[in-house]
């Protein structure tokens, strides 16, 4: 057992390898990303200049020109081919900081540059196979720095890269140098990028979106096992009785109606009409200033109708499987033995019939763990409640990349931690199951 769950954890990295290098290339290919998005705003800003310059002098706007769409390409990491920038983001490839670009004139070998805070200059010379060297008058400086000569046909890859589509027309390329401080912070460093549309840590923005998330998945885990597996026991022993009739009712009507309509249905009525409880936010404006119980009684004031929608989904679910294996292994030859034997009908349900049931249900708690963070993007977007479920919706609807791309490999992760408890859960209470 011990060998299989250590391959098992060998895998975690190398399915998280393809499932985030898939995704990173979709972004990549998938149009509106952060750096359309950011050109457009700057040809419509610059189009708005235009026209209120025309109405003064008749002046003209045009869109951006290549040094600043390179800049703005650097900048999201556009300028490098793909699987160099999805390997960057990763932490295998150092990011290129503080970067400083200059253009050779035609047929000059010599360019000066300055570094950041425009203290230090520096004289570039570009040699022959392509190369270069850096001086300034204080050598020790630049230990940390790096110089990159790039031809001009890696100058017009470049601009392709950040042009798709585009034709070269009378555009000239020419040697380019480039200094800048590598350094490795990518996942593997725990650095995840920043947002491209709030310019924050995506890790920042994921931790304080964290407890709201947990609160809700933690809650709503323990009280759908409180409930369906001791109401899945009462329907299997009360078998076609009113008590069971009646609550498979409840319970597969609350299975027909999504989480997110339920949401929908209980803020307006409970909400918005009879005002019994918040229609949004995860706790009270004035919170800060209620004592400790106000607190508590807030919180769960404002917690009763999402605790509802997150329940109501897999509730039906859980209480159905618990009856129906409780159901099987009531009518199985051991327990029929165990009652022809003399064993009390009730002992023979929860010493025997009872643990196999649980079975079924341990493999499905492992995956339950993604809940604790990722939540229900539509019920936390219908209660306006700021968790991570909201977070990785508003990233894909803002094509935040790295917001995306953060979210997605906590959430792939967990699921695959979630499938290894789930295999120990089974071998904890089944003793048959031996994993080779």
């Amino acid at each position: 057992m011990r060998d299989y769950f250590i391959r098992r954890l060998l895998l975690v990295p190398i399915t998280l390898f393809g499932v985030t290098l898939l995704v990173f290339l979709i972004t990549r290919i998938a149009p509106g990303g952060p750096m359309e998005a950011a050109l457009m705003a700057a040809t419509m800003s610059q189009s708005g200049e235009a026209v209120r310059g025309g109405k003064e002098s008749g002046g003209g706007g045009s869109g951006m020109d290549d040094s600043a769409k390179a800049a703005l390409a650097a900048q999201y990491g556009y300028d490098q081919p793909l699987l160099k920038a999805y390997f960057t983001w990763l932490g295998v490839l150092p990011r290129e900081m503080n970067k400083v670009e200059g253009d050779f004139t035609d047929g000059e070998k010599q360019l000066e540059l300055t570094l950041p805070g425009g203290l230090i200059k520096l004289d570039i010379t570009r040699t022959e196979g392509g190369k270069g060297e850096m001086k300034t008058e204080k050598e020790a400086e630049l230990k940390s720095w790096k110089l990159r000569i790039e031809s001009p046909q890696d100058v017009e890859k470049k601009w392709r890269r950040v042009n798709p589509g585009e034709e070269i027309g009378d555009r000239k390329f020419g040697w380019k140098a480039a200094v800048y401080q590598p350094r490795f912070a990518g996942v593997l460093q725990g650095y995840l990028g920043e947002s491209t549309r709030y310019n924050e840590p995506v890790w920042d923005m994921m931790m304080s979106r964290f407890p709201i998330s947990i609160y809700y998945g933690v809650l709503t885990m323990i009280l759908t096992y409180v409930v369906c597996i001791p109401l899945g026991i009462v329907k299997a022993i009360k078998h076609r009785t009113p008590i069971d009739n009646l609550t498979s009712i409840l319970v597969f009507v609350g299975y027909a109606i999504p989480g997110y309509v339920l949401g929908a249905l209980l803020m307006v009525y409970f909400g918005a009409r009879l005002g019994w409880f918040p229609i949004m936010d995860f706790v009270s404006e004035n919170f800060s200033e209620l004592s400790f119980f106000g607190k508590v009684g807030d919180l769960i004031h404002h917690s009763v109708l999402p605790l509802i929608c997150y329940m109501v989904g897999s509730f039906a679910f859980l209480t159905m499987l618990m009856k129906n294996n409780l159901m099987d292994n009531l009518a199985a030859d051991y327990v029929r033995t165990a009652a022809a034997k003399g064993v009390p009908y009730r002992t023979a349900v929860f010493r025997h019939a009872l643990r196999n049931s649980i079975i079924p249900i341990a493999t499905t708690f492992g995956q339950n763990i993604t809940l604790f963070v990722s939540g229900s993007l539509l019920i936390e977007k219908i209660f306006d409640i700021d968790g991570f479920g909201l977070l990785s919706y508003s990233a894909v609807l803002e094509r935040d990349t790295p917001v995306i791309m953060g979210t997605l490999t906590i959430a792939a992760f967990l699921m695959l931690l979630g499938n290894i408890i789930s295999d120990i859960l089974v071998a904890m209470v089944d003793p048959r199951v031996s994993f080779k």
